[in-house]
């Protein structure tokens, strides 16, 4: 792995006030991201590194502006963020570091402009919700925000000669990595009074959200998850595709997230059914993303597979 001072170099950033701002931010995500951090520095080469920190760190600072607080305010926030992306964009400055790092990427990476628009565009669907009546609502929720998220990072990878068939890999991948994350945090989504699962499931296996939120486990939520699990597992099959279309310096990377996402799906089907009984238990299992860098490392060799069938 490079120093950062020579990935910075790699990158073409050469003007000091915009290597501080970059700088910033790799400590930004170092901090709130270790996991994915590592498996970037690790896996990516070193030219897209910068750039891949930079949206990171976008991304994450307007979640956490989203994040907390009155419904009306952090929709003020969104639109007042909005605006300050806009300006940004449009005048080619800002004096926000995080700002200054995510339009210099988007001047050597056109088409991240257009992903940040569409993530910001998203952002309310993100504010508002609090469940699906049916499984097409989560869908428009993926299409309105969970895509776009993934997108700002995914099209820094994207291959010019094969745009429409990685598009549309991206869009197969993270609907099912949604799903994954919602059946996850089933008991702790519940706890803040959201519900990732749609009613529509729910009533399929006789289950209402009353029942989740008393923590009542069932034949029938088993047999949810399960049908969950079989929902997701698809998609990851086919994402792993998405390997064999971006640049080869990027293959380790991708193969890796999408074989951690598989080895997730596996462990939820076992998981959330013993876990619910407790919903509002302390659960130690740290954030799924954090298990990424284990994942990653021995998919860096080729041997990806003994990581990601269960023992």
């Amino acid at each position: 792995m490079p120093t950062w001072s020579r990935t910075l170099d790699e990158a073409g950033v050469s003007d000091p006030l915009l290597r501080r701002d970059y700088t910033e931010q790799r400590r930004l995500v170092a901090r709130f991201a270790r996991a994915e951090y590592m498996a970037v520095r690790l896996l990516l080469p070193a030219a897209v590194v910068p750039d891949v920190i930079a949206a990171t760190a976008f991304m994450h600072h307007s979640d956490n502006l989203i994040d907390q607080g009155p419904l009306d305010e952090r929709l003020k926030a969104l639109e007042s963020w909005e605006i300050q992306v806009k300006d940004a964009f449009d005048s080619g400055s800002t004096d926000q570091s995080v700002l200054r790092a995510l339009v210099h990427t988007a001047g050597r990476h056109a088409q991240l402009e257009g992903h940040v628009q569409a993530f910001l565009t998203g952002a309310p669907a993100e504010v508002q919700w609090e469940g699906f009546d049916t499984d097409d609502d989560f869908r428009r929720y993926v299409d309105a925000y969970s895509h776009p998220a993934f997108t700002l990072i995914a099209c820094l990878l994207e291959p010019p000669a094969q745009a429409d068939a990685y598009r549309t890999g991206c869009r197969t991948f993270i609907e099912s990595s949604q799903r994954l994350d919602f059946l996850e945090d089933l008991a702790d989504d519940l706890g803040t009074g959201r519900l990732g699962l749609s009613q529509e499931s729910l009533a399929a296996f006789g289950i209402t959200r009353a029942q989740l939120e008393r923590g009542e486990s069932s034949e029938g939520l088993e047999k949810l998850i399960w049908h969950q699990v079989e929902l997701i597992r698809p998609g990851l099959v086919d994402s792993q595709s998405l390997a064999d279309l971006v640049d080869p310096r990027s293959r380790q990377f991708m193969t890796a997230l999408v074989s951690c996402s598989r080895y997730g799906s596996r462990k939820s089907r076992r998981r959330e059914c013993r876990s619910f009984a407790s919903p509002r238990a302390s659960r130690s299992r740290p954030p799924f993303a954090c298990s990424l860098v284990p994942t990653m490392l021995p998919a860096a060799h080729g041997d990806a597979e003994r990581f990601v069938t269960p023992h």
